[in-house]
């Protein structure tokens, strides 16, 4: 089995290719921010803008802090299947040794089990990978749903119709500074996750 926590940065460095590139309602809002209107790049009635991708993910506690929770777990399934495999490797050593003073039944009786070890060993394996996986998946979903739901309502707030990801795997080869809203859309997330976490914290004292 690969390493859970390779698994993890895998799958981790596929969400790092998000994208951002949304369309909205060409309507203005009645009181547009003065900073992203100053950032917004105009095309025709086209304005745009556009994020780095990698620094956002660098910055957002809701990604920093769920990928960190993500990783220790992959961490502990690791060390939970090399403990067995560990354990299970002692046993098949320790009948190598005492293979010559067994009966014909006794050692084909313990072959027997250590290949239904064996057996059980690799569906362990591949249930932890796969449950995994659903979470990396669900993680990633979560990540994506909430930065484009940031986005948008960005956009209808400061009248842009666009936002473009910049970084190494985008289409975008070039972009002036003078429409990235990075910095905003980092400050912006993070109040949000801040706020929602207060509201849960506050929720919970209630009860």
């Amino acid at each position: 089995m690969k390493q859970a926590s390779i698994i993890i940065n895998v799958v981790l460095a596929v969400g790092l290719a998000i994208l951002y590139y949304l369309h909205f309602n060409g309507s203005r809002s009645s009181h547009p921010a003065a900073s992203a209107e100053g950032a917004a790049g105009t095309l025709g009635d086209l304005r745009i803008a556009y994020i780095n991708a990698d620094s956002v993910l660098a910055h957002y506690e809701f990604y920093k802090i769920n990928r960190e929770k993500l990783e220790a777990k992959g961490k502990k399934m690791d060390t939970d299947l090399n403990n067995r495999a560990q354990g299970l490797q002692r046993e098949i050593t320790s009948y190598q040794n005492t293979v010559a003073n067994l009966t014909i039944g006794q050692a084909r009786a313990l072959e027997e089990d250590l290949t239904k070890k064996q057996q059980n060993l690799r569906v362990y394996q591949e249930r932890l990978s796969q449950e995994l996986a659903i979470e990396e998946n669900k993680f990633n979903k979560e990540l994506y749903d909430r930065i484009t739901a940031y986005l948008k309502d960005y956009g209808k707030q400061n009248n842009i119709h666009a936002v473009l990801k910049y970084d190494l795997t985008s289409d975008l080869l070039y972009a002036g500074d003078a429409i990235d809203i990075t910095k905003d859309v980092i400050a912006g997330l993070n109040e949000g996750y801040k706020n929602e976490k207060s509201q849960a914290s506050d929720s919970t004292k209630v009860k």
